[in-house]
């Protein structure tokens, strides 16, 4: 006490000692970590890079958002789309009513008459299949057992004749080629003996030898008709061979 006035009375100023303040003690203190940390980056930049990461963990919070919720839309209807189906309907069951009319059975007609199964001519007589007459026969008025307009015997050759040598004339390679060669042809023998409509039945090896025997034996040769049951002319086929020696 006296010092602090001698003190006053000599300077005039009293002299008291200020206590420091927090806030500059903190400055001071952050200046003094802040000019280490320049120094140990610039000299040991690996040591503080660990160091930063550490810190920077040590204060590093993890923030999981919440999972949006995904709006639920409905599908919108397409204009052309099909509409629902409908009920199906179920037909309702019909009963048709019962006829009142009873309808009588027909009864089927009666046969027309009634024979044996042989029996098919106009008269109830005999088998065979004429309008009239009796008997075995399939004429129309004559009795007996032939079939009526049928031929009963053959034709038979009675005129005329061929000659090899001078009805034909010599073929190309001389008549040793025609030799031992054969046609035969048809013909139908009319009720007057006389042959018509000749054909080819059997060639030889020389058309125009076949065509000659046809010519001469409708021009030339003459025949006995063929006799049906009754002994009648009845036209009838004939087969004439012509051989060449």
């Amino acid at each position: 006490m006296n010092s602090d006035k001698q003190s006053v009375a000599s300077t005039g100023f009293v002299n008291r000692k200020r206590k420091p303040r927090v806030g500059t003690i903190l400055l001071i203190v952050a200046l003094h970590i802040l000019g280490l940390y320049g120094l140990a980056k610039a000299f040991a930049p690996d040591m503080t890079a660990t160091v930063e990461r550490t810190v920077v963990s040590a204060f590093t919070v993890t923030v999981t958002a919440p999972e949006e919720e995904t709006p639920v839309t409905e599908p919108e209807p397409d204009e052309g789309a099909q509409g629902d189906p409908g009920l199906k309907a179920t037909p309702k069951p019909v009963t048709a009513p019962t006829s009142p009319i009873k309808t009588r059975e027909t009864p089927a007609p009666r046969a027309s008459s009634t024979g044996a199964a042989n029996t098919s001519g106009a008269r109830d007589q005999g088998d065979g299949t004429g309008a009239d007459g009796s008997g075995l026969g399939t004429g129309s008025g004559r009795d007996g057992g032939g079939t009526g307009g049928v031929a009963a015997t053959k034709p038979q050759h009675v005129s005329g004749r061929i000659n090899n040598a001078r009805d034909y004339p010599v073929p190309p390679g001389g008549r040793d080629a025609r030799r031992g060669t054969e046609v035969i042809v048809r013909v139908i023998v009319g009720v007057n003996g006389r042959a018509s409509n000749c054909s080819v039945y059997k060639p030889s090896p020389d058309p125009e030898a076949d065509r000659i025997t046809c010519q001469l034996v409708v021009d030339r040769l003459g025949f006995k008709p063929a006799q049906d049951a009754q002994g009648n002319p009845v036209a009838a086929p004939f087969y004439w061979r012509q051989r060449w020696f």
